[in-house]
């Protein structure tokens, strides 16, 4: 429950009453944020005495008389205007001119309230003024939630990097300056790593793409009919070589063409990722299946390895952003971190969902289901 300071600046006592007991039992509830908004009230009987209290402590609305003894309310809204207050100020007047109306408005005045207005015209006003301060507050949370997560991104792509760099720019020195020595296979081998390295970097750069065009809603789709066990075989292909250097077996199970109206590259993205995942982790001389059937308008893809299997308490963590479950069997294995979470926010996309079963040193087995139907 949030409660909204309201200051009102009147020289009228009766009129600064008549404001406190209008909102002592008033409350609002704002859209998109649970639970009531309430209001306490403050009374100023000149513009000096309320910016005394302004000074101490800003209310969150300011019900500010125009023609008050002293300093008036234009006066007093020219003095803090400079200060930026999160204050939304209510100017109430009989006397309210056109000029005055704008003067105030320049200054930073919300709203105007005509003099006399009921106890029914003050909450309207009220109301209006706590939902444009309540999603104003929201909209500063998300923002800064927005930054963070920015940050937190940025740090983490750069944590990513890091080592790959480093590790290149030492295999660099080394052979720039011969340190070790003069056998070429040293040096060969030295080259091989450094382009290992750059492989994951690129994937890394490709995945990044990838996730920022997909959660931007920023990548170019083109909705056509595709045969899904045609992309399937395409992927398997392409994962064929680092396969066959570690005699694993990839066989594709699918009966017939199975058609679906998608973007060919996202799908694509969804069988290169999971069967490239079920090559690396799997164990030399081990299998991977992959399945596609359709039925009730749905697509389902299971990819199934006989790898080194995933711990149950690491499963719920697969499909976050940057998860490399790292352990002695894995340590070898480079990757983004990237791939499965992407492969979770496409399925999303298709009205579908993706799962995962697994048994520690017996494989895991990967099932994504899309709707046959163009996604939204």
């Amino acid at each position: 429950m949030d409660t909204l300071r309201v200051l009102v600046c009147d020289d009228e006592t009766g009129m600064r009453i008549g404001v406190e007991r209008a909102l002592r039992h008033f409350s609002v509830r704002v859209p998109d944020v649970n639970g009531e908004v309430h209001f306490t009230v403050e009374q100023a009987e000149s513009a000096e005495r309320a910016l005394e209290l302004i000074d101490a402590s800003p209310p969150e609305i300011l019900l500010l008389d125009l023609k008050l003894p002293g300093m008036s309310g234009i006066d007093l809204l020219e003095r803090i205007g400079p200060r930026h207050l999160e204050t939304l100020v209510i100017m109430i007047s009989a006397y309210a001119s056109i000029d005055a109306a704008v003067r105030a408005t320049k200054q930073g005045a919300y709203d105007f309230l005509a003099k006399p207005f009921t106890p029914t015209e003050l909450k309207d006003t009220l109301k209006e003024a706590a939902e444009h301060l309540i999603l104003a507050r929201q909209a500063k949370k998300l923002a800064l939630e927005k930054r963070r997560v920015r940050f937190e991104f940025i740090s983490v792509v750069a944590h990513e990097l890091k080592a790959p760099i480093n590790a290149i720019d030492g295999y660099l020195k080394i052979m720039a300056t011969h340190a070790a020595g003069d056998d070429p296979a040293v040096y060969a081998r030295m080259t091989e790593r450094c382009m290992t390295r750059i492989a994951g970097m690129r994937k890394m750069i490709e995945d990044l793409l990838d996730l920022t065009r997909i959660e931007s809603g920023q990548k170019s789709r083109e909705l056509v009919e595709v045969d899904v066990c045609e992309v399937a075989r395409t992927a398997l292909d392409t994962a064929l070589p680092s396969a066959q250097v570690r005699g694993i077996t990839l066989e594709l199970h699918a009966a017939a063409p199975i058609p679906m109206t998608a973007d060919r590259g996202e799908l694509e993205i969804i069988f290169n990722n999971l069967i490239s995942n079920a090559v690396k982790y799997n164990r030399d001389n081990g299998r991977v299946d992959v399945k596609v059937e359709a039925g009730a308008g749905r697509v389902r893809i299971v990819v199934k390895d006989t790898g080194i299997g995933i711990r149950q308490e690491d499963v719920a963590k697969l499909f976050n952003d940057f998860v490399r479950l790292k352990n002695e069997e894995t340590r070898n294995v480079l990757g983004s971190g990237l791939g499965l979470s992407i492969v979770k926010k496409l399925a999303v996309m298709y009205g579908g969902e993706v799962s995962v079963t697994s048994e520690l040193g017996a494989g895991s087995t990967f099932t994504v289901t899309l709707n046959c139907e163009a996604p939204v």
